[in-house]
């Protein structure tokens, strides 16, 4: 068995594990209602974290999807309440909006040589900043004219966990069968010599930021479809958990190795985890211990992952 189709066995395993752990040890968390639960509440964290997939094999980061989600979110608010756009044409706002933060992003750190750390914390406080300026700092309630994005559901399943499924599917096949998905790992793993075999990085750097951007706004636009309301304070921790969720799938922080299938897992497992230990009754910090040091695992086996391939290089 190739290193990928392993990789992902055994985030299954995980994930099968901490759902029996935790089925045994609440004794309800085994049920229709739990996992159609925890399916509807992932979408928007699935979404952004395909395109921080990218990112990171491309050996980026974006620490930005969190306020970009939020200023999406206002936007589409925004626009819907206190401008009376037709939602279509909100959706389109948001979006721009999102495209544009990822471009500036990816004009940074292709024009101007800014680590992509310091240009997306540097579009964290700005995107911030904007969204409570954009909302006035209050929450701008939309109610049913977005509700009906996140109601429709076929099975209980939601529309945009489904959606988010091809979108997971669609991305996976980009970076594993085609010529953009080669080129994003060749970035990774050797920029300069992607150059001087002939291709100029630049412009799929760009691009990449530029989808991130335009996945965190379609989150928002879950997120505010979710919860009927744009919140000036959504998303705040939210680049942090999607990143973890990412490297906690097997994407490499150092560039070079990713998997979109694996960062839905990724999502599944923080996820399950969660909400497990909210059943069996766990605190707040005692979750974010528990999260952390999963984080913290999934970074060390990815270091002794790379470690092994270079001595078997």
């Amino acid at each position: 068995m190739s290193s990928r189709p392993r990789e992902l066995l055994g985030l299954l395993i995980v994930l099968a594990i901490l759902t029996l752990a935790f089925g045994v040890g609440t004794g309800r968390f085994l049920t229709v209602t739990t996992f159609r639960t925890i399916a509807n509440q992932i979408p928007e964290a699935v979404i952004a974290a395909v395109g921080l997939t990218y990112v990171l094999v491309i050996a980026g980061i974006d620490l930005s999807v969190g306020s970009i989600l939020a200023l999406s979110s206002a936007v589409l608010g925004v626009t819907l309440v206190r401008y009376g756009l037709p939602l279509p044409l909100a959706v389109l706002a948001a979006l721009i909006t999102g495209g544009l933060c990822g471009g500036l992003n990816g004009l940074l750190v292709v024009r101007w040589q800014v680590p992509s750390f310091i240009a997306t914390l540097g579009m964290l406080e700005m995107a911030r900043g904007a969204t409570y300026l954009v909302t006035r700092s209050e929450t701008q309630y939309v109610g049913e004219r977005v509700e009906g994005l996140a109601s429709a559901s076929v099975l209980g399943l939601s529309i945009p966990f489904l959606a988010a499924l091809v979108l997971v599917a669609l991305a996976e096949f980009v970076l594993t069968r085609t010529v953009f998905g080669r080129y994003m790992v060749a970035v990774g793993t050797n920029e300069e010599a992607l150059r001087l075999a002939g291709v100029d990085p630049r412009p799929l750097k760009l691009v990449v930021f530029v989808l991130s951007g335009l996945l965190a706004a379609l989150a928002g636009v879950v997120y505010t479809s979710r919860l009927a309301s744009a919140d000036p304070n959504a998303g705040v921790g939210f680049e942090l958990s999607s990143i973890a969720a990412v490297v906690v799938g097997g994407t490499s922080l150092m560039g070079g190795r990713g998997s979109v299938v694996g960062s839905l897992l990724g999502v599944l497992i923080i996820a399950v985890l969660g909400s497990g230990l909210a059943q069996a009754g766990a605190q707040e910090p005692t979750k974010r211990l528990v999260t952390g040091a999963v984080i913290i695992a999934a970074v060390l086996a990815d270091h002794y992952r790379r470690a092994r391939h270079q001595a078997s290089a």
